[in-house]
């Protein structure tokens, strides 16, 4: 006897498309990432750099990608060494992937030392106090969790200068010092004729070379493109991992890995000479149909991709078509001029794509009036989050308890009574 349609959970009633449609239905936009394009570009990278180690940045949660998806995905590809910015960040991601090498940029302060030794990370230190604190810490606990002194060659930001990392080279080479890397920061790496580049791998060279034995790193998404004498031991992509072109004067090497649908809220008409958004700043000029999109710079669709009566704003794809921006962004909704669309192309329901579709994320950075890190990572936390592809990579579930302490690493010694800091130069 067959069972009363009613009484079964719709969700057994429709097929996994259905579903998956039903589920996204109270979202205005859904943002899918590509986890096998993001694999693709760490493999390209790598090969580029060959033999040179290819380590995955993943800060700002994998520049808005997902760093624990992203983490799992590209470990799983053979990436063995991740660089974040924060030790939060880095306890995510540790979560996420327990083996391998996590980096943290954001350098080292006083009493965040068993935080580092509690999910085994290291600390990019770039201050002599750093590396002072650093050492005791050590001294106090016996942690050999490793960490990277960072010098800076010209982009004057973080960083031991070249005088004060020359004068820790013969505590360096005196061994049993800990240092795990040796980095620099590229200042104009995607301008290839750039002087500066030339100066900074000059600098870094000299300097790294006298880290006897510690490995060096000085590349960045567009660094492992300036060629071999750039990529040392480790190379540090991060951008290009994601879609944004690291040579920005040639074609783009990467394949796109972000995409971008937002909602038809609304289909509306406008007679010649009406104005349309805030501050009526773009009028039709004919009689004008409207899409009006579920999306604003609330969701990280800037408001700088705007028309007026005298500047072309973004576009957006509608069945499969450009169809530019009509009027300002407002915060919650942008509306698109489709009156070139046949009719009926484009309904309420309907999701028209922002980015993808041949829309890249360099070419909205263009609308923005900024660049693709800042687009990617800018994406707001409203939309339906899809990944697709890396089918090696199991989801993410939480560890029972017992689980989490079996993963834990071992707790550094206890602390005892403070010892004076090791000597450093005046």
């Amino acid at each position: 006897m067959a069972s009363d349609p009613k009484m079964i959970p719709q969700s057994d009633l429709l097929s996994a498309e259905a579903n998956q449609a039903a589920a996204l239905a109270t979202f205005g936009g859904v943002l899918t990432v590509d986890l096998d394009a993001i694999i693709a570009n760490w493999r390209k990278l790598e090969k580029t750099a060959v033999p040179a180690e290819c380590s995955a940045v993943i800060k700002a949660d994998a520049y808005g990608c997902g760093a624990e998806q992203v983490a799992r995905a590209l470990n799983k590809a053979g990436c063995k060494t991740f660089f974040v910015a924060t030790i939060e960040e880095a306890r995510k991601v540790r979560a996420a992937v327990p083996e391998p090498t996590i980096y943290v940029l954001g350098g080292y302060f006083q009493n965040t030392g068993e935080h580092y030794a509690q999910i085994n990370c290291r600390p990019v230190i770039g201050d002599l106090n750093e590396l002072a604190e650093w050492d005791v810490f050590c001294r106090r606990t016996g942690w050999t969790g490793g960490a990277a002194v960072h010098i800076d060659t010209g982009m004057n930001r973080l960083g031991l200068t070249v005088a004060e990392a020359q004068a820790i080279i013969p505590r360096i080479n005196a061994g049993d010092h800990g240092i795990t890397l040796v980095m620099s920061h590229l200042v104009s790496a995607e301008q290839l004729n750039s002087p500066v580049n030339a100066r900074q791998l000059a600098a870094f060279r000299g300097i790294a070379s006298e880290f006897s034995g510690v490995p060096a790193a000085l590349a960045n998404s567009s660094g492992v493109f300036l060629g071999a004498p750039f990529q040392f031991d480790l190379v540090r992509p991060g951008a290009a991992l994601y879609g944004v072109n690291p040579t920005p004067e040639a074609d783009n090497p990467m394949q796109p890995v972000v995409d971008l649908k937002a909602r038809i809220v609304q289909i509306r008409n406008v007679e010649r000479g009406e104005s349309v958004g805030y501050g009526g700043t773009w009028t039709a000029r004919r009689p004008t149909k409207l899409a009006i999109i579920a999306v604003g710079y609330a969701d990280g669709y800037f408001r700088a991709a705007s028309s007026n009566d005298g500047t072309r704003g973004a576009e957006v794809i509608v069945a499969g078509k450009r169809c530019p921006v009509a009027g300002r962004v407002s915060m919650d909704l942008i509306a698109i001029d489709i009156t070139d669309l046949p009719p009926n192309a484009a309904r309420r329901g309907h999701m028209v794509t922002l980015l993808g579709e041949g829309i890249t994320v360099d070419e909205l950075a263009h609308h923005f009036g900024t660049i693709g890190y800042e687009v990617l990572t800018s994406l707001g936390r409203r939309y339906a989050r899809i990944y697709k592809g890396g089918n090696e990579v199991e989801p993410l579930a939480k560890p029972t308890p017992a689980q989490a302490a079996e993963q834990q690493p071992p707790a550094p010694p206890p602390i005892e009574q403070p010892a004076s800091p090791p000597p450093l130069p005046d």
